[in-house]
């Protein structure tokens, strides 16, 4: 691999060919349909476009390796609860208000399936890292979306986060664990960082599958059940995130 980096704001056709080349082949499709995103999403390609970059393999004809999205925001005091959602509204309040930023929210980081396990998730984490320090920011903050969660989807996500991978203490979940092993420590979890609702017929063809009662389902990729209700002809899906920070002091390289 010979990687290199490219900014929505150098190439503004990015955001139209990330989408068939990378998420639409990681992403379950109901992950698309969160309402926070479908309403902002707008301000991050075109009031933040230099905070968006993609990975391009110089090796493999310039093909599209990862894409990660950041924000800038003012962080005073604790992170929100409702992170994913409730982060990206504080950034286009902050937009509208003047409000200067002195924290990056990681959003995104999305690695085509081919270059899964190669290091890449530490490249996308150290640029992002590198935005924040030469933006003067004190820390890179994250809603982390625990990547085996999908696996445990009946166990609390408290529960979930306190799992070891070895007796180092590095976290059980592989996501988790590449932030951690660059330095970043838990702050707190997000129980509500995306609420994604749906008809039921919407949910079973985002799911693929038949939601014949009402009750709750497991459904692949998801983190936590989805909630069916057939008499109100409503699904919510509720998913919980993690809190890492990335501090300015933070050496990384932490051994398991």
């Amino acid at each position: 691999m010979k990687l290199y980096v490219q900014t929505y704001a150098e190439e503004p056709a990015l955001p139209d060919a990330v989408f068939p080349a990378v998420k639409q082949r990681v992403w379950p499709e109901f992950m698309f349909h969160d309402p926070i995103a479908g309403r902002l999403w707008k301000h991050l390609e075109h009031d933040f476009a230099a905070y968006q970059f993609v990975l391009r393999d110089a090796d493999a004809g310039d093909c599209l390796v990862a894409v990660a999205h950041t924000l800038p925001f003012h962080w005073e005091g604790p992170l929100p609860d409702d992170g994913w959602d409730g982060i990206f509204e504080k950034v286009v309040a902050d937009l509208h208000a003047g409000l200067a930023p002195n924290t990056l929210t990681a959003i995104e980081a999305s690695i085509a399936p081919e270059y899964q396990n190669r290091g890449v998730s530490r490249i996308v984490l150290e640029h992002m890292r590198a935005i924040a320090q030469r933006a003067g920011f004190g820390s890179l903050v994250a809603p982390v979306r625990p990547s085996w969660k999908s696996r445990y989807p009946h166990t609390p996500i408290d529960r979930y986060v306190a799992w070891a991978h070895d007796a180092s203490g590095a976290p059980f979940d592989p996501w988790l664990r590449a932030h951690w092993r660059l330095g970043a420590r838990i702050e707190k979890i997000a129980p509500r960082s995306m609420t994604i609702p749906g008809t039921v017929a919407q949910w079973e063809s985002w799911a693929g599958m038949r939601f014949p009662d009402s009750g709750e389902y497991v459904v692949p990729g998801a983190l936590n059940s989805v909630h069916i209700d057939r008499e109100r002809d409503e699904g919510i899906y509720v998913e919980p995130n993690v809190w890492m920070r990335h501090g300015a002091g933070d050496q990384g390289d932490r051994k398991e």
